[in-house]
Order: structure tokens, then sequence, then C-alpha cells
């Protein structure tokens, strides 16, 4: 039997949906954040975003593998840095909520200044990089290094852009350069549905199973050069998606 959810009906009514919701998020942070603080109040309140829209489009949640990060980045004693696959739009929001231990992005220091989604990264603590030149760059990605180093955990989608086809495309070196700069082990994460329930390019969401899954842990100390470095993630990413 068809999902009833899977029309292009519904599907305009939760786009339309998404993107109201977002600033009620946001605004409800903001409350929030007067109260118990930015930081705790984006923790409290951001995840509940995917929740209600995932149950409003007939997606169903899977999260496996926790169990496979070692105890001392479980418990937020060791920070480290999460590395996914990237195959749609909703990838960012789920892994916001998929991931049990704040876990923040690295972005372009202009969206700091974006109504909503800017003041929503701040608050949660995003770290912003100045990409204008490469002098610049550089400087950025050591200062995110030292932050990473003192305890702030974050997301890097590696292949730098969703795919078009729902494989892997190359890595980019920056999250690997950042992994040997802080001195943190990378865990690897595998999204799993979400080509298929929204594509790049695409507009309707689709009901389905969205999953992610966790690996074990890379130390980036092990491997004698970078490339090693990615090739490891990569095939372990690989790995996780092809569910083996």
């Amino acid at each position: 039997m068809a999902n009833w959810r899977d029309n292009a009906v519904w599907g305009l009514v939760t786009m339309i949906w998404g993107i109201i919701s977002i600033p009620l998020i946001v605004v409800l942070i903001l409350l929030g954040a007067c109260v118990m603080g930015p930081h705790r109040s984006f923790w409290l309140f951001a995840p509940w975003w995917h929740r209600q829209y995932f149950a409003l489009c007939g997606i169903h949640r899977r999260i496996s593998g926790w169990e496979a990060v070692p105890e001392e980045i479980r418990s937020g004693q060791r920070s480290a840095i999460f590395m996914s696959n990237h195959q749609s739009q909703l990838d960012p929001p789920f892994l916001l909520g998929a991931i049990p231990i704040p876990a923040v992005y690295i972005a372009k220091k202009e969206l700091k200044w974006v109504p909503f989604l800017g003041w929503a990264a701040a608050a949660a603590g995003a770290i912003f990089v100045d990409r204008s030149n490469r002098e610049r760059a550089v400087a950025s990605l050591h200062a995110a290094a030292m932050k990473v180093r003192g305890g702030r955990n974050v997301v890097i989608f590696p292949e730098g852009t969703r795919t078009l086809t729902g494989a892997l495309l190359p890595f980019k070196k920056g999250g690997f350069n950042l992994a040997l700069d802080a001195g943190v082990p990378i865990v690897p994460v595998a999204t799993v549905g979400g080509f298929h329930i929204l594509p790049k390019g695409g507009r309707r969401v689709r009901p389905g199973l969205y999953e992610v899954r966790f690996g074990a842990p890379v130390d980036p100390a092990a491997f004698p050069e970078r490339d090693a470095l990615m090739a490891e993630v990569r095939r372990r990413m690989e790995t996780l998606i092809a569910g083996t």
C-alpha cells in the first residue's frame, strides 16, 4: 500500500511548513537563551526541528553504531571530528539530533550575519572561518583546530557538497588537515536514505527510512601522511554505507 504522504500536494505542504518552522524554532532558541543561555537553549530546542518535520513527512529514523564510539568521546571527555557523506539537504539538521553529544559545523563567517540561520549557528557555538583568501583561510582553520583541541566536537562533510548520484564524491583535504592539526580522532559516519528522501536539486520530501550509522574512530596520528588517512576514512565510510 502506497504511503499517503508520497504525493505532490503533501509535498507542497511539507515544503511550506519546512520554510515556516525554521524561523519559529530559531525564535524559540533565542527566547530560551534569555533564560538558560544560548548554548543550552540551542541544544534543547534545535534537535526538535528534524523530529517534528520527519514525523510530518513520514520519515522514520534509525541510528546505529554509537556503541562503537569510545566512551571518552561519548561522555565528552575527548573531542572528535565526525565525518559524514552528504546525500541530502536534510543531513545537517538530522545529524544535529542524531549525534548524542553536541557537535557543531564549520561555516563561512558570512553566515553569522544571515537572519535566523546565522543566529542559530552562533547560539550553537559553530566555528566560523574566513575564506576570503588563502592566508586567512589557513589562519582560520588553525584557530578552528585550537577550538577542537579545546573540547569542541565538529561535523564535517568531506565531499564538500551533496552528491548528484548517491555515490561518494572525491574528498576535500581541509577536514583532514584540521584533524591532523587538532590531533583528535575522526569518527566515520554514514547517512543512508537521504538521497531517496530529498536529493540535491529536489523540492519534494518523500517518506522513507533515514539512517545514521557510526563507525569506530580513526586516529590521525597512526597514518604517515594525509592521503593515507583520507583513504582509510573513505574506506570505512563506504563500508558503513554498504552496511557490511
